[in-house]
């Protein structure tokens, strides 16, 4: 095929000094230097624009920024009220159980469940930007609190100690989240691939449902380890010993009535709240069954006593003298990006349905200073429920008092029903965290992964596999690793492709992906796929390009040659940045072809490329053979 080659050749060559004389981009000093002065100058307009307002006003305007309750709330109306109080008093109909077994499951007495679920629900409704999100304990971080903080102290010998860091740590926890909202580092959110975290929760789901065979059948001697293998050793020892069937009895009947109301739910929404309350009612029926028959004397495990009132005040018991504060900072640091993780995704999940856009970064603060906040009221780690924010968008929820709602809800149970709790049976809380798991394993949301990204799935198995038969946190840690060995794997073999003319137009395409394109007879155009060349890659980037000119020159199966390449063009559009290793790939490519008789040019560098490849005098090395275009390069090389 005829190469188009009828533009100015004079025109050419001042378009290659386009790309020559370009000034030199800025230093990474200066690229600091300037967003810091951005930043200083936005917060000083804002804060000019703010000073010239007259003093109430500016006020309003600094309460609206902090709690974002002062913007929505001028326009809050009383119908939006009644939909708000519907939705309030239903999630709180699912929050108490819930609230209670997480906080068992917490390894902690079941008044700080129900702490947990009204201090921070109040503090997320005032500086949240979420309209669905119903703050609280959930399944997942109480795990792996837990499990991690109980190898520092068993929570059954030292109870009091162990409450002590489950506090130290929410305080940590709070404050890594604030400080990544504030500081913008809701990157570090991002380690948690959304393949790991289906993994994860998936593993943690099972190990969570095996946990609670300890309350369904009534054990009272059980492993404090979290993998699958010794939780199962641990139900088979205890059911080979004298067990009482009647926990299992009540606990499995309550257990189909809470999935019955659940599929009916589904089938149809308008039966939505039946699902909501069915737990509660599960536990109040229940605990008149026990109290009636007086279960409890025949074997029947119950909570007992449940300390009412408001929530106390903690600070006290927050010791950083501690001698394990660098082991629960740790552990906060990985609780913290779970907890986030998992609230943000639900709110923007339910976000996008609605039609908005969600402040990643001041969510991150307002879950932060939920859970500093939380931590001097003994509050544990509090997030974003996806069952419960579920429940209250089905509700019909318009807007963050819906938590509020819930929260007072909760805070009069505290202080007036507590001791109705006395015989509620382990065994139903054992049933209400139960029913709450199948959402947790989303297999079609695997198979998709499998047929998207088979590493991405070597991520989420890699997770699930790690939480079963090892712990939460080994499960995390293989879920990173793998995560960031695919990081490394495309950065050390990134992709290359030979490019080709598709036919009537002046694109250059991959000739795999499109196999009308067409070579250019005696030019082998080459384009890198990654955005680095460095160290890490740059060899086995010229292998490859050698390797290639190699084949298309070798004879066929009649001995004759393919073709005979006169210029290699090297199309480094994708290609943001280079470093000395990379360069010095390059001059052994370049070498390497000269050696042979051939050619190398450079196509539409960028910035930083071509600063460094002139600096590195690579430009004069090829014989200022650098083009704004591959086609300006092929019409230079049918020129010569």
């Amino acid at each position: 095929m005829q190469v188009d080659i009828e533009k100015n050749p004079q025109e050419q060559d001042v378009r290659s000094q386009w790309v020559l004389n370009a000034p030199e981009p800025p230093s990474p000093c200066r690229v600091v230097a300037d967003s810091l002065r951005k930043t200083i100058s936005h917060f000083q307009q804002k804060f000019s624009s703010l000073t010239d307002q007259p003093c109430t006003t500016l006020l309003l305007s600094l309460l609206q920024l902090i709690f974002p309750i002062f913007s929505w709330g001028r326009n809050y109306t009383a119908t939006k009220f009644r939909k708000d109080l519907l939705a309030g008093l239903t999630i709180a109909s699912l929050c108490i159980p819930q609230s209670i077994g997480y906080a068992t499951l917490a390894h902690l007495d079941p008044q700080y469940g129900l702490y947990t679920s009204v201090v921070p629900p109040l503090i997320y409704a005032v500086m949240g930007t979420s309209r669905e999100i119903a703050i609280g304990p959930v399944a997942v971080v109480s795990l792996l609190l837990s499990s991690m903080v109980q190898k520092l102290i068993d929570p059954a010998a030292d109870p009091v100690g162990y409450t002590k860091l489950i506090l130290l740590a929410t305080l940590l926890a709070g404050i890594f989240q604030a400080s990544f909202g504030l500081f913008r580092l809701g990157f570090l959110v991002d380690f948690l691939s959304h393949a790991a975290i289906v993994g994860f929760v998936a593993g943690a789901a099972i190990v969570i449902g095996l946990q609670q065979l300890k309350g369904l059948l009534g054990i009272t001697h059980f492993t404090t380890k979290t993998d699958i293998v010794s939780v199962i050793k641990a139900v088979w020892e205890a059911v080979h010993n004298p067990w009482n069937p009647r926990n299992l009895i009540l606990g499995c009947s309550f257990l189909v009535f809470i999935l019955t109301t659940k599929f009916l739910g589904k089938r149809k929404k308008k039966l939505f709240w039946l699902a909501s309350i069915a737990p509660l009612v599960s536990v109040i029926l229940s605990t008149l069954i026990v109290f009636l028959t007086r279960a409890d004397k025949n074997g029947v495990k119950i909570v007992k006593h449940v300390k009412g009132g408001l929530n106390p005040s903690s600070i006290h018991q927050l010791d950083f003298n501690n001698p394990y504060i660098g082991e629960v900072a740790k552990i906060a640091l990985v609780v913290a990006v779970v907890a986030l993780t998992e609230s943000i995704a639900v709110g923007r999940s339910f976000a996008s349905i609605k039609g908005y856009q969600l402040d990643g970064n001041k969510e991150m603060m307002s879950i932060g200073f939920t859970n500093i906040i939380g931590s001097f009221t003994s509050c544990y780690v509090a997030t974003g429920s996806f069952s419960r924010t579920a429940v209250n968008y089905a509700a019909g929820c318009e807007t963050l008092v819906s938590n509020i709602v819930m929260g007072i809800t909760v805070l009069i149970s505290l202080q007036f029903l507590t001791k109705l709790l006395y015989y509620t049976p382990t065994a139903i809380l054992a049933s209400v965290i139960l029913s709450a798991l199948p959402g947790l394993i989303d297999v079609s949301e695997a198979y998709k992964i499998w047929k998207v990204d088979k590493i991405d799935f070597l991520a989420c198995i890699g997770a699930f596999f790690g939480v079963l038969f090892a712990s939460v946190e080994i499960g995390l840690l293989v879920a990173v690793v793998i995560s960031f060995s695919k990081i490394i794997l495309i950065s050390i073999r990134p992709g290359t492709e030979t490019l080709g003319k598709l036919p009537g137009t002046d694109l250059f395409c991959d000739v795999y992906q499109y196999p009308m394109a067409v070579k250019i007879p005696g030019v082998m155009i080459i384009r890198v796929k990654s955005a680095l060349l460095c160290f890490a890659n740059a060899s086995f980037v010229r292998e490859r390009i050698i390797k290639w000119v190699t084949e298309e020159e070798s004879e066929d199966d009649k001995g004759n040659s393919r073709s005979t390449i006169q210029l290699v063009i090297l199309d480094t559009s994708n290609l943001v940045n280079i470093d000395t290793s990379g360069i010095a790939s390059l001059e052994e490519l370049h070498k390497s072809l000269s050696s042979r008789g051939k050619q190398l040019a450079i196509a539409n560098p960028r910035w930083q490329v071509i600063h460094k490849l002139k600096v590195s005098n690579f430009v004069g090395k090829i014989g200022g053979r650098v083009f704004l275009t591959v086609q300006e390069a092929i019409a230079c090389k049918t020129r010569c």
